[in-house]
């Protein structure tokens, strides 16, 4: 009997990768909202790729109100998609130029870095403790 590991690039454990990615995905919202529509819901939330509500927390969009300028509050679109690649393992991307401008003038990131070929790579690090002060409002896609 051979004690060999699988091999990553076999079909069927890609497949099952995929699998296993999508049902992790399915909690990501479907169509996300500006930050002045939801600041107008009574109840502000977004329908998920899974069909469930994911539910805003108030708090964090009033923060997101007052320190953000009101002109990027209707281009705003929440939650912010952090993107990992499997490929990298320390770092995720951002690939929504507002959402960098925003998360720039919350002083999030540094103003001095800026999108190249439609990305901007962040550190896991940096974008977890980013995700964790704006809870409902950052969500990260597994890729």
């Amino acid at each position: 009997m051979s004690r060999r590991l699988p091999d990553p690039d076999d079909s069927v454990l890609m497949r099952w990768m995929r699998v296993e990615i999508g049902k992790i995905n399915k909690e990501i919202v479907a169509e996300r909202k500006t930050l002045s529509q939801l600041l107008g819901e009574e109840i502000p939330s977004a329908i998920t790729k899974g069909g469930n509500e994911h539910l805003f927390d108030k708090q964090i969009l009033s923060v997101l109100e007052k320190g953000l300028p009101e002109e990027l509050h209707g281009r705003l679109r929440l939650p912010i998609l952090f993107f990992l690649d499997n490929r990298v393992e320390d770092s995720c991307y951002l690939n929504d130029e507002i959402a960098v401008e925003c998360l720039q003038t919350l002083g999030e990131l540094s103003k001095a870095r800026s999108i190249n070929k439609g990305k901007l790579w962040v550190g896991k690090s940096i974008a977890y403790s980013i995700m964790r002060k704006y809870l409902t409002a950052i969500q990260i896609v597994m890729g």
